[in-house]
């Protein structure tokens, strides 16, 4: 069973929220979406209260760019290691309608990738996301997003 918290306003967030919300909308000048003109950025909370932040990179040869999400927690891995990550928020925005947040949920590789990072640190990670326009969600776990992930334990 998914763990969800919905809220119907930015406002409604608490101040760790509404920070990350605010280094996720910095991090998505950094975005790199000429194909697509969609930009995607991701803010992580470390367990010292570190924030490392990631944004999408498009490539012409399209399976070859990488979503903000897997940047962020890659970087976390490489440049943190052994540090949890406690939160993570997703947010995305079309360059023809700067400053307007758009909904945005992780995908498939994305989770898979959220996912085996939870049981690689062996504590959850909140993500917080767009669902709608201006309505937030809530997830207490990566896990919850993909209930059925392929495991370490699968290649044994």
């Amino acid at each position: 069973m998914t763990d969800l918290e919905f809220f119907a306003e930015r406002d409604d967030l608490n101040v760790t929220w509404q920070h990350l919300i605010r280094e996720s909308e910095k991090a998505l000048a950094s975005a790199y979406a000429p194909y697509s003109s969609f930009r995607v950025a991701t803010s992580l909370l470390m367990e010292d209260n570190t924030v490392v932040t990631g944004s999408n990179q498009e490539n012409a040869a399209y399976p070859s760019g990488m979503c903000a999400e897997r940047v962020a927690l890659f970087t976390a891995a490489s440049l943190h290691p052994g540090k949890k990550i406690v939160k993570l928020l997703i947010i995305a925005m079309r360059e023809d309608r700067p400053g307007t947040l758009l909904p945005a949920t992780p995908c498939g590789g994305c989770r898979q990738v959220m996912a085996e990072m939870e049981i690689r640190q062996q504590s959850p990670i909140q993500i917080l996301m767009l669902w709608k326009p201006g309505q937030w969600v809530k997830v207490s776990s990566a896990l919850s997003l993909l209930p059925f992930s392929f495991q370490p334990d699968n290649l044994k």
